[in-house]
């Protein structure tokens, strides 16, 4: 479903979609109507709808992205979900999305469970590491408290934390969206509900996968228009 076969219909549906977006049709029937235009199947609608945005939203993601050199000497605000299970899809070799606005997405996204695979230490130490060549000062995890197995993520994590000596906090909360979205810290996030809200955001998902992950299988679904630097 995502091989270059289909690279054209899913790129015109994207395309397609923005423009339906740009003036004023709402997602859900939108989805629908270039799904039905280039009988595109449940996963590839799921991809374009995750891909797609309004130039307007574009334009503000734009100007609140940081260049990841301005991370040095910064606390860095993590939507841990958000990075982590895009950087163990792109490991485990599964499809990663560039969306319009520059972001890599995998094309699930977090349901209510969560259970840990053989690439969730590797992709927490890409982020530590990654994070420490930027010569950050300090990494603030934020997870979902109602998702399954969420407290056992966390001293995962603080685990890993304290064996590199990297300082690190980790909070369980019931609505991460919220407190990354209100921040004055850089959110490292890839997700949209949080981008068009937030004062300060770092592509952190793309600047590791791109360093990384070189073999990652990026499928390019964007629209016309500028979108934050690469990694």
């Amino acid at each position: 479903m995502f091989g270059r076969q289909a690279w054209p219909s899913l790129g015109s549906a994207t395309r397609d979609l923005c423009w339906l977006l740009d003036r004023g049709y709402a997602m859900a029937s939108s989805v629908e109507l270039v799904g039905n235009r280039y009988a595109l199947a449940r996963r590839q609608r799921l991809a374009v709808m995750r891909c797609a945005c309004a130039t307007d939203s574009r334009r503000h993601r734009l100007e609140h992205h940081i260049d990841r050199r301005l991370l040095r000497g910064q606390e860095v605000w993590l939507d841990g979900f958000n990075v982590l299970t895009a950087l163990e899809v792109a490991l485990s070799g599964g499809v990663i999305l560039e969306g319009c606005d520059g972001c890599y997405r995998d094309i699930a996204g977090l349901h209510s469970r969560y259970r840990q695979v053989q690439e969730t230490l590797p992709a927490i130490l890409l982020v530590g590491q990654y994070l420490a060549r930027l010569e950050t000062r300090a990494c603030h995890w934020w997870l979902d408290r109602p998702v399954s197995n969420s407290g056992r993520l966390k001293e995962e994590i603080l685990s890993i934390a304290a064996r590199n000596l990297w300082e690190w906090q980790v909070d369980l909360v019931f609505n991460p969206d919220k407190v990354l979205a209100e921040t004055d810290h850089i959110a490292a996030t890839s997700d949209s509900v949080i981008l068009d809200r937030c004062r300060r955001w770092a592509n952190l998902v793309r600047w590791v996968i791109d360093q990384e992950v070189p073999n990652a299988q990026v499928v390019r679904l964007i629209c016309d228009g500028p979108t934050p630097p690469a990694g």
